[in-house]
């Protein structure tokens, strides 16, 4: 069993809900990513979800794109996001790590060289923004492979039909993006998200984690009520930009406040 359907199977048992930062690898540098990667999970963070930096986040708003660029400027690489995970694995070998990122860097290392990278590493699951289902099976046949579950974006716009192959694609839990727009933008409908919520589980016996729109401890219950997750970005990548060297203990704050929310 994986380690993501381990962590999702034992908050399940105890009637938990999974809490899932995102900090961009590299944003400001390596060390400080580390360290509030460690303090995250001490505060309470059940799977870690790491931003590969990228020239073009076409999915981000300002926060996260900013977030990118300090990260690229320190220079951040895919194989350093590899090395990163390496390094957090020689002192915490359960915590599940997922990276969020583009499929220009997966492509120009090769679908079979990342996968084995990532293995390597102690990388469980990927999610990659612009690959659409469609033409995800070669990605996907590599990362079965090495046992990396694949993580899918839904959306509101998401169609039945296009749910259902998306959900027979995925494997670890599902990703819906609760707002029609781009990280941290807009406001949070937790009634179209329950709605939505209900329509999705008829296609899959999956885990679905809702991100997007999640900025504090009240958006974070509301949605913890209907949803077997929530996923944290741009709070987090604020206070990394906002409190540098000490970015560690203010990330760790904010977890443990929504922690206790949900």
């Amino acid at each position: 069993m994986s380690r993501i359907a381990s962590c999702m199977q034992q908050l399940k048992a105890t009637n938990r809900k999974a809490l899932i930062p995102y900090i961009v690898a590299g944003d400001p540098d390596a060390a400080t990513t580390l360290a509030a990667l460690q303090a995250m999970v001490k505060a309470g963070a059940d799977i870690l979800e790491i931003g590969v930096p990228f020239s073009d986040p076409m999915a981000e708003g300002p926060t996260i794109q900013k977030g990118h660029e300090r990260a690229l400027e320190s220079g951040m690489s895919l194989r350093k996001v590899l090395a990163l995970v390496q390094t957090f694995r020689k002192t915490d070998d359960k915590t599940p790590i997922v990276l969020m990122g583009y499929a220009n860097p997966i492509e120009r290392m090769g679908y079979a060289a990342f996968a084995d990278a990532a293995s390597a590493a102690g990388v469980d699951g990927l999610l990659t923004v612009d690959i659409p289902p469609e033409e995800a099976h070669e990605l996907n046949a590599e990362l079965k492979r090495v046992g990396i579950d694949n993580i899918f974006l839904l959306a509101p716009t998401t169609t039945d039909a296009r749910a259902k192959q998306i959900c027979e694609l995925a494997t670890g839990y599902l990703y819906y993006v609760s707002l029609k727009g781009v990280t941290g933008a807009g406001n949070l409908d937790t009634a179209e998200v329950r709605q939505k919520l209900a329509q999705f589980r008829s296609y899959t016996s999956l885990p679905l984690c809702v991100g997007f729109g999640i900025k504090d401890a009240e958006s974070a219950r509301a949605v913890s009520e209907t949803a077997d997750g929530v996923v944290v970005g741009s709070v987090l990548v604020n206070a990394m930009a906002e409190s540098g060297a000490q970015s560690a203990p203010a990330v760790a704050a904010i977890i443990t406040n929504i922690r206790q929310a949900i």
